[in-house]
């Protein structure tokens, strides 16, 4: 944010032009009671499509400063601003901890969303029967995802994701393996293979998934080929396959089927042509989203992703199961760096208004949740409108230095204000530095490499069809539960078979409610008359 806006907003603040009168907080409360009264008539309608949308560390802090972020962005204060993800109806919290760890990683919820099931953390599809790291004792404990059900019930499906499309929320779409390192051939042990386990890029291409797209193309090439797109990076197979091109033979057998690994290929694909797209536009990672500029190839937007990933899929008309993982927000976090994650967050955002402005609530069932936390927090009682990821504009610490509103418990920043209490006894001063920048490290109290994961509660977003079943604290595997049965997915059949004795009894209570209202607002009426 410029000095000139900073100096602004303080202006506008000081002489009250932010200030809002009675009647507009009183017009807004009384039209979110209008939207929630509407609430009353339950969609119990069967879900032909479930789209899962999914934010890789993106807790209440990430989701709150990522909309204030938003706001001031579009020269507003930003706290009023309002996220596409706020839109949806029903709000629920979700319990993450996994079998073996108070605080969750990746893998492990990923697995409790999808599959149904809480499991220990780092195994990918399997539960808590599997010992992270044994390839036996994962055969032994496989679990079906929703996406497999979704399949076998003639639906389409498809998964769309920032990281690798190997990585670990994706990875447990589809694949079943006690260790989510083995992404590729040359990650799995030797004594480990010779049990039969393979690695999640050859399980993904065993798979009938429609539309897969992400970054991750090292695990697909073999370690002689160089990248396309960095010609100093080469794959990662030692088994001598090159994933890619066994992919497209195989997919080609049942219909249209495209690679692409750049923005002008991606742009060329046509969605009313093509039945199976595979896209693959990085060799690890894709871009976080503020450095897309810096591609060298090109790389679309998730948002643009997943406006070709419906538009493929919709053709089906029994539907379509959707996975989206706004995946990077995680691994800013982790780097202690807030901006390129909120910016991910915001991104992440978009693409929810893609899926709600390309489905319908009637028969779509949308989820935005986030399989984790983090360990970043607002502080210290800044000024509306003061620039999130600015320094606190009221107070400074009892060592007479400024700090900005994000700041992270632990992490790479700790590191940085230890080396600075061991040369100069104190944190560093951050009075000339641009805390605004995508590079900038926030200040932590413990000095970790890698920022650590947070164990608090995440929310659970939903509209459509049976949506309403999120209602209050649930364990995290409860969301998959929920999936099947609003979707009719597995053995979870009687809202099918069902259908019409609750939708039947559903317009009756209906009828009631409408029916009660009327009376009551009658004798109000013959009351206020006499």
């Amino acid at each position: 944010m410029t000095t000139q806006r900073k100096i602004l907003l303080l202006v506008l603040s000081c002489c009250g032009i932010f200030a809002q009168p009675p009647e507009e907080w009183n017009k807004q409360a009384e039209q979110t009671l209008r939207n929630a009264l509407k609430l009353e008539t339950l969609n119990r309608n069967v879900a032909k499509n479930v789209v899962i949308i999914l934010g890789d560390g993106m807790g209440f802090p990430t989701i709150t400063s990522a909309r204030i972020l938003k706001g001031q962005l579009d020269g507003k204060t930003g706290e009023e601003t309002v996220l596409h993800m706020d839109s949806l109806p029903y709000v629920a919290l979700a319990k993450t901890y996994n079998t073996d760890q108070q605080v969750a990683d990746s893998a492990g919820t990923a697995t409790a969303i999808l599959c149904g099931v809480k499991t220990k953390a780092g195994v990918v599809g399997v539960h808590d029967g599997a010992v992270r790291k044994d390839c036996k004792s994962g055969l032994r404990s496989p679990v079906v995802s929703v996406l497999q059900l979704a399949h076998e019930a003639g639906k389409s499906t498809g998964i769309v994701t920032t990281t690798r499309v190997t990585h670990a929320t994706p990875a447990c779409a589809y694949a079943h393996s006690a260790e989510r390192e083995w992404e590729s051939n040359n990650q799995i042990p030797v004594e480990q293979r010779l049990h039969g386990c393979t690695d999640i890029a050859l399980q993904l291409l065993d798979k009938d998934i429609q539309v897969v797209l992400g970054g991750g193309r090292k695990h697909f090439l073999r370690i002689d080929e160089r990248d396309p797109e960095d010609m100093n990076s080469f794959g990662a197979r030692t088994d001598e396959r090159n994933l890619i091109d066994e992919w497209i033979a195989k997919r080609s057998q049942d219909g249209n089927a495209s690679y692409v690994w750049n923005q002008k290929q991606f742009d060329a694909v046509d969605p009313s042509k093509s039945d199976y797209l595979l896209g693959l536009f990085e060799n690890g990672h894709m871009q976080y989203h503020g450095n897309r500029d810096k591609d060298i190839a090109g790389e679309p937007t998730l948002a643009e992703m997943v406006d070709k990933a419906v538009r493929i899929l919709q053709k089906n008309d029994k539907g379509f199961l959707l996975l989206i993982e706004g995946g990077r927000i995680d691994h800013s976090h982790h780097d202690g760096i807030a901006y390129h994650a909120l910016v991910d967050t915001i991104a992440m955002d978009d693409a929810v208004k893609t899926v709600l402005d390309m489905t319908s609530s009637t028969d779509t069932l949308t989820i935005v949740t986030a399989d984790h936390s983090h360990v970043n927090a607002i502080v210290g009682y800044p000024s509306r409108g003061n620039p999130i990821l600015g320094v606190n504009d009221k107070r400074v610490g009892l060592d007479g230095l400024p700090y900005t509103t994000l700041m992270y418990v632990d992490g790479p920043g700790g590191t940085e204000v230890q080396t600075s209490f061991m040369e100069n006894g104190t944190r560093p001063n951050i009075t000339n530095v641009d805390t605004e920048s995508s590079s900038y490290v926030q200040q932590a109290v413990i000095p970790l490499k890698d920022e650590s994961h947070g164990g608090e509660d995440i929310p659970i977003y939903a509209d459509g069809p049976m949506a309403h079943l999120f209602h209050g604290t649930h364990e995290q595997h409860y969301i998959a539960h929920v999936i099947k049965y609003a979707a009719c997915l597995g053995n979870s059949t009687e809202h099918c078979d069902d259908r019409n004795a609750i939708g039947g009894a559903s317009t009756i209570y209906n009828n009631y409610i409408v029916i009660w209202h009327v009376i009551i607002l009658t004798a109000a009426l013959n009351n206020f008359t006499t």
